[in-house]
């Protein structure tokens, strides 16, 4: 196991297609540096802060960005498959369009992010905020939502379909045309007060 790169800043550094394989790193700064086509395998970044990062068309496959702060960043085209951002905090981001699959995502503050399009499919992202983000025409398959914040998200044509929807007010969302499946229609029914029989 390597040792972990503690306390360290990088700034203006071209990590262009950089591979971080098995890399540690712990209460790191990241200040304008290029990730663009970047891979990270089993690597683990925990209460680093990153600020103007270009992630743009990097992957991520087992990997843990925990506790981590994403400002101004860009993800276009990124991928996670099976990593962990548990209690990271995304603000002023470019996220599209971001493909998420497995891992965890709980906690992860989103609040207002702009998710048109974007694919979350079989992630756990318990009590993650998505106060009045917009997720139309998203992929929200098989994901656990419970106990997020989904006051005013705007769902319109996404597909919804597996995902955990008991914390979902269907009154406070904007929500036309978005898909359900019919375990779903039963849970969103109860919410609003129908008595299914």
């Amino acid at each position: 196991m390597p040792e972990p790169t503690e306390d360290v800043t990088f700034r203006h550094e071209d990590w262009y297609a950089e591979e971080l394989v098995d890399r540690h790193f712990v209460n790191c700064v990241f200040h304008d540096v290029d990730l663009t086509e970047a891979v990270s395998q089993g690597a683990s970044f925990t209460g680093c802060t990153f600020g103007n990062v270009r992630f743009n068309s990097s992957r991520h496959v087992d990997s843990a960005f925990t506790r981590c702060v994403f400002k101004r960043c860009n993800f276009f085209e990124a991928e996670f498959t099976g990593c962990k951002l548990v209690g990271s905090t995304f603000d002023q981001c470019d996220l599209r369009p971001l493909r998420v699959a497995g891992g965890d995502w709980s906690f992860v503050a989103l609040p207002g992010a702009d998710l048109r399009g974007v694919s979350f499919t079989d992630v756990r992202m318990r009590e993650t905020d998505l106060t009045g983000a917009n997720l139309t025409g998203a992929t929200v398959t098989g994901v656990d939502l419970s106990a997020a914040q989904l006051h005013a998200v705007r769902l319109g044509r996404a597909d919804l379909r597996g995902s955990d929807l008991t914390a979902l007010d269907p009154t406070a969302v904007e929500r036309t045309g978005a898909v359900i499946d019919s375990e779903q229609a039963l849970v969103l029914a109860q919410a609003l007060g129908f008595e299914i029989r």
